[in-house]
């Protein structure tokens, strides 16, 4: 059965991922009491990076933004493969997101709002989150983007 979590994922044309391999010795997440701690997810799909950083010169950050959502359905996979449901999020509590890019680039946050939005569309108020967002000089990979989360469970 489905759960309206991913049926609305569906009908924004969307889907999880196949996997979210680790790349390095961690868990994908650790449940402590009713918190959801997730480990950072890069832009990749089935293991396979989409989205390569740093940002360079004349960069659309909606192409960051794609890569940020893509990390989101990473950390979505991951919720359900720790939990067995995306409907047993009471609240997304904070995303932490880290952008690949020189210095001087102010759009980092604007890239990782393509995560912002993605959990704000699928659990509308109760996505609604605290958030970081900084620029890196480099992410596993190459990747271009990486976001990590915390959420409070039912």
């Amino acid at each position: 059965m489905t759960c309206p979590i991913e049926t609305r994922l569906s009908d924004m044309g969307l889907g999880l991922p196949p996997s979210a391999p680790s790349r390095a010795l961690f868990l994908p997440g650790k449940i402590s009491g009713k918190l959801l701690f997730l480990s950072g997810q890069i832009c990749e799909w089935d293991g396979v990076p989409r989205h390569v950083g740093p940002v360079s010169e004349g960069f659309d950050p909606k192409e960051g933004q794609a890569a940020a959502r893509l990390c989101a359905l990473n950390l979505l996979f991951c919720i359900r493969q720790l939990t067995g449901s995306l409907d047993c999020v009471a609240e997304v509590i904070r995303l932490g997101g880290f952008v690949a890019a020189p210095p001087g680039y102010g759009d980092g946050p604007l890239i990782v709002n393509g995560a912002s939005q993605l959990f704000i569309d699928l659990y509308g108020e109760r996505g609604r989150h605290a958030r970081t967002a900084v620029n890196v000089a480099s992410l596993p990979a190459n990747a271009l983007v990486e976001v990590d989360a915390v959420m409070e469970l039912r």
